[in-house]
């Protein structure tokens, strides 16, 4: 097994906001500072319902791992915690679902409010004008008037992907939408206990195996990344939220697809320092926790498609392999 590459700012897996900044801006292109703007549209809170929502009665499990599959210098390192009882989604919020919150409430995204988001170079299509990228995955391109309406950008939309989950939103978006639902974001142990589906130290939600039989268990890449993918599990960009077997708990697409933001400020150190019952990650920080990797990972650069792996994103970043579920206290 080779080495893990290095992990620059969430760039190989899903680029900060920040790193649209590395080159110069070209003549037309407004640089941003990654600051988040205001949102003019403030997400009223609804009474929400746990309809749907799985319960979970928590209990003890090991968190992280120390296997050959695992990135020491991301804060995988494994300890035994304790979680309270929670309800969380089966499934990621879907474009549907989004669409029900903005005409709502009038929201504007930040991917809206800064006017672009990062693409996938690979989902654009050859007459697509030049954009820049990012210089450690320059798969990764800077794209105006992508957001979560227009995926690939303004001649972009949602047709045949109500079911998909909805994309290039924020951290403060995500958390506007949980809140308007009357729900919340997971923290990151609460996410990883839901993900084993009660199969303690797997590496995925369904074993330890990557394709058992042969099958394929969730969407990632096939082939050699970034320029080909060979489509054998039958997806290339997201695919719906139930796409694949549920885990043993009922719950969809904990790896792949999409990666999904968390509750927790990300440090790579604090694990050892955290709470052992319902830890929450350290108090402040610069980036937020993602969890499960996405529909653009594999082994020859990124094994982040595991329960356990993790990344910390600006809360401002948005891209096209970046989605979101909620989660709810037990009553």
């Amino acid at each position: 097994m080779h080495a893990p590459p290095p992990h620059p700012d969430g760039a190989c897996c899903s680029p900060s906001r920040g790193t649209a900044n590395d080159a110069p801006a070209a003549a037309g292109v407004v640089a941003t500072n990654g600051s988040r703007p205001t949102n003019v549209a403030v997400a009223r809170v609804s009474p929400g319902s746990t309809a749907g929502m799985v319960s979970l009665s928590g209990g003890m499990f090991v968190m992280g791992s120390d296997d050959r599959l695992a990135y020491p210098d991301d804060g995988e390192a494994s300890r035994e915690v304790e979680i309270s009882p929670f309800l969380i989604d089966p499934c990621a919020v879907s474009n549907a679902e989004f669409a029900e919150f903005v005409a709502a409430t009038g929201y504007v995204t930040d991917a809206a409010r800064f006017g672009w988001s990062f693409v996938f170079g690979g989902l654009l299509p050859e007459s697509f004008p030049p954009t820049r990228g990012v210089a450690a995955a320059p798969w990764w391109r800077q794209v105006y008037e992508a957001d979560w309406r227009h995926p690939e950008g303004p001649s972009s939309d949602l047709s045949e992907r109500d079911d998909h989950p909805v994309v290039h939103v924020s951290w403060g978006d995500a958390l506007s939408y949980s809140a308007w639902a009357g729900k919340r974001l997971p923290t990151e142990a609460e996410w990883e206990f839901a993900a084993r589906g009660g199969l303690p130290r797997a590496a995925f939600p369904w074993g330890d195996e990557l394709e058992p039989g042969g099958e394929h268990r969730m969407n990632i890449w096939q082939g050699r990344f970034p320029s080909e993918n060979t489509l054998e599990d039958g997806y290339y960009g997201t695919c719906p939220v139930d796409a694949f077997p549920p885990n043993g708990y009922g719950l969809y697409n904990l790896t792949g697809n999409v990666w999904e933001w968390t509750a927790d400020w990300f440090h790579p150190a604090f694990r050892a320092d955290d709470r052992g019952t319902d830890p929450a990650g350290p108090p402040t920080g610069t980036h937020r926790v993602q969890k499960g990797g996405s529909h653009l990972c594999h082994a020859s650069y990124c094994r982040r498609y595991r329960v356990a792996a993790r990344q910390g994103n600006e809360p401002d970043s948005t891209t096209g392999n970046l989605g979101f579920r909620c989660a709810a206290d037990a009553s």
